[in-house]
């Protein structure tokens, strides 16, 4: 899905109704499907739903377990993040933690948690992508969700690069 060119337009602009997000004062980008999804505009199983975050299946698993948490609110990806955004991303990592908790996955050690590295997103709107069983993803998701490669950061990689970001 190509990037969105406009800045975003809050829902409920042009006489549109208002969406939960744009009532709390939230970003939101109309032709986002991230933002579509985690504001209810799109028909999927939700696995969490909350004020800021949302979490549901990826549309293409690469493990057995594959969830995406998104943020509600329109953030790009992860080169935008700054040193601010840090608790953002753990947030991110405990609701996917939860959700796979509560499907069934209790070995947190066998589990892939990153972003996709821009260039390398296919929509641009942050996403942590949750697999488990680490150990039964295939070849191609390997490969895709290889760690320490130019297209994918692991949480904990992130978190260094953003750590290592001077103050705002």
């Amino acid at each position: 899905m190509a990037a969105p060119t406009e800045a975003p337009v809050p829902a409920g602009a042009e006489g549109e109704a208002e969406s939960p997000a744009a009532a709390a004062g939230a970003e939101f980008d109309k032709k986002c499907i991230f933002c579509k999804i985690g504001n209810k505009e799109e028909s999927v199983d939700l696995l969490h739903w909350d004020e800021q975050f949302a979490c549901f299946r990826d549309i293409r698993p690469g493990a057995p377990h594959h969830y995406l948490v998104v943020p509600r609110k329109h953030v790009a990806n992860c080169k935008s993040l700054r040193k601010e955004h840090i608790s953002t991303v753990e947030k991110m990592v405990n609701i996917g933690e939860n959700v796979l908790q509560q499907n069934g996955i209790d070995d947190l050690t066998d589990v892939r948690l990153g972003f996709h590295w821009p260039p390398f997103c296919t929509i641009n709107h942050l996403h942590l992508h949750v697999l488990a069983p680490a150990s039964q993803m295939g070849f191609i998701s390997r490969m895709v969700y290889r760690t320490n490669s130019y297209w994918f950061i692991t949480v904990d990689q992130l978190v260094k690069r953003l750590t290592s970001l001077p103050d705002n």
